[in-house]
């Protein structure tokens, strides 16, 4: 409805400028350069229209000239319109007829949790990676921004048309791997009372002793004088693998794949990827080493990927692995990573461009760095392990809803401040609680409706009610699909979080100010048809970031 409501509007406008001779191919050649923005102060109208302002300078007029000639070709009737006003030095503010307006909850209504879909992402297959951490121990806080945002994207992009498939790669093949397997053994040794050598990179969280235990106790001492370190790092990657999945699962966060860097090497897929970089002369030899001409594309050096002893650096097998994803098939790939990899972003796309032909066939989105406040104060030691705080710790501390909700209010590109304290207070200033208690509310109304031992009826038309009191609810219900067309083509998931937000602050400010169930059982129903698609599209969109809707608060 969104996207035929407003094309109908610059559709109009279109034929308008074409017939006034302002369609040439420079400020306007489509009906995309129609841009349609909601004013912040509402007596601005709906929708307001800044073309005129854009074609002063071309046209040599002054916009207020260019928007009395645009204006006095729109139909009002014909683009669903009450009004339409130039304010200022030229904007077109335009307001939408109420009971066009209200006909979005019948849509809402009709449709269910497909209202607000969109094919914008139709015929296109993206391969979201994300999380991808070593499986050498716990995730911690910033495993679990980049969790939250990937999770909540690839369902943002689903509901936008688009195929996705949610991708985890599992570093299972290098020298930390070693180390873990090596952590494991000497815990091991620890528990039949040997001396043990803990080195400095070895890993010496609770979780090493822990697996130390399973050992002995599967096994006994058949590894203590026979050391296997093929069985170790297979053992260790299988048992903190298995745990990183129980915190993502608690967090609400599936993979579709599990792709193991290991396989790289059985497949020989790295070899070919090094012999086809070779081949295609985008490698040179120097000092012994082999160095990629990165540099080529925009990557403001060479890089070395096999170094002087033989041994591959990470870059290689990292081009192998996209030069796999790229022949599954996908149109496009997205990286979700950490900070620490904002220098990475060039030579990646310089070897997507070698082995996939274009480097524009890969985004890579950088989250930045999380901290932890607690009465006003950064929190770095979880008090429950005296460790460094997990994402296992926060789940355990504030619960998997605030935590997600949290994660994924602010732009990636941002850092970020988890208050612990504001999470787990129960009223409006938490965010999530307030969206929350938005839906539970609704559910309450219709409890204490049908327990009364009334039926309700949804209405097609509203004949008693004062559309102007729903209209503001109306009116972000009708931005849903255009919510979720920019959060999956701009990958920006913190606008689900804020049109969630005024959509639960358009419930909570009608409930305040009017009484829902009342003795006019047909006024009533039109109001509770209102608050059914409230109900629907709020649900719909909490999914969305992975948060749960309860019935009772």
């Amino acid at each position: 409805m969104i996207e035929q409501f407003t094309n109908s509007i610059k559709s109009a406008f279109f034929n308008a400028l074409e017939k006034l001779g302002y369609v040439d191919g420079t400020i306007v050649s489509s009906l995309n350069d129609i841009i349609l923005e909601v004013p912040k102060d509402k007596d601005h109208g709906d929708y307001s229209v800044n073309v005129a302002m854009r074609l002063a300078r071309v046209a040599r007029k002054r916009p207020l000239d260019i928007a009395n000639e645009i204006v006095a070709l729109i139909n009002k009737e014909e683009t669903h319109l009450s009004n339409i006003e130039i304010a200022g030095p030229g904007f077109i503010n335009l307001t939408i007829d109420l009971n066009y307006l209200a006909l979005v909850v019948n849509k809402v209504i009709e449709e269910k949790e497909l209202f607000g879909s969109s094919s914008v992402g139709s015929g296109q297959l993206i391969n979201l990676e994300y999380v991808s951490a070593n499986p050498t121990g716990y995730l911690h806080i910033g495993h679990g921004r980049g969790a939250a945002y990937g999770d909540s994207l690839s369902r943002i992009m689903k509901k936008a048309g688009y195929g996705v498939v949610r991708e985890h790669y599992v570093n299972d093949a290098g020298n930390q791997i070693t180390n873990m397997a090596l952590s494991i053994y000497e815990r091991y040794k620890e528990l039949f009372g040997l001396e043990i050598e803990m080195k400095d990179d070895y890993y010496h969280g609770k979780e090493i002793i822990t697996i130390a235990e399973l050992l002995k106790e599967e096994f006994g001492d058949k590894y203590l004088n026979n050391f296997d370190l093929t069985f170790f790092r297979k053992y260790g990657t299988e048992k903190l693998l298995n745990n990183l999945k129980n915190d993502l699962k608690s967090f609400n966060v599936e993979f579709d794949m599990w792709f193991s860097e290991t396989s790289l090497y059985t497949e020989k897929a790295v070899e070919t990827t090094l012999n086809f970089l070779k081949e295609n002369n985008y490698t040179y030899e120097h000092e012994g080493a082999t160095w990629l001409k990165t540099s080529m594309y925009k990557d403001e050096k060479d890089r070395v990927i096999v170094k002087a002893d033989g041994n591959y650096t990470y870059l290689l097998p990292d081009i192998a692995y996209h030069a796999n994803k790229l022949s599954r098939g996908y149109t496009h790939l997205i990286d979700v990573l950490g900070a620490d990899h904002h220098g990475y972003i060039d030579r990646l796309k310089a070897a997507v461009s070698m082995v996939g032909g274009n480097s524009d066939l890969i985004d890579v989105e950088i989250l930045q760095m999380v901290r932890v406040l607690e009465n006003g104060e950064e929190v770095k030691m979880s008090k429950r392990s005296g460790k460094a705080i997990t994402l296992k710790d926060l789940i355990e501390e504030v619960g998997s809803d605030a935590l997600r909700y949290f994660y994924v209010d602010k732009s990636l590109s941002t850092h970020m401040d988890l208050n612990l304290d504001l999470m787990k207070q129960k009223s409006n200033e938490n965010p999530v609680f307030y969206a929350q208690y938005a839906h539970a509310r609704i559910k309450s109304i219709f409890s204490k409706f049908t327990e009364s031992g009334n039926e309700v009826n949804f209405v097609s038309e509203f004949k008693h009610l004062d559309l102007a009191k729903v209209k503001d609810l109306c009116l972000v219900l009708l931005q849903y699909q255009s919510v979720v067309e920019e959060a999956a083509t701009k990958r920006l998931v913190h606008k689900m979080t804020h049109f969630i937000n005024e959509l639960a602050y358009q419930l909570h400010s009608f409930y305040n100010e009017e009484k829902v169930i009342t003795d006019n059982l047909e006024l009533t129903n039109e109001k509770l048809t209102v608050l059914k698609a409230v109900e629907i599209v709020l649900k719909d969109a909490l999914s969305l970031i992975g948060v749960s809707a309860p019935d009772k608060m």
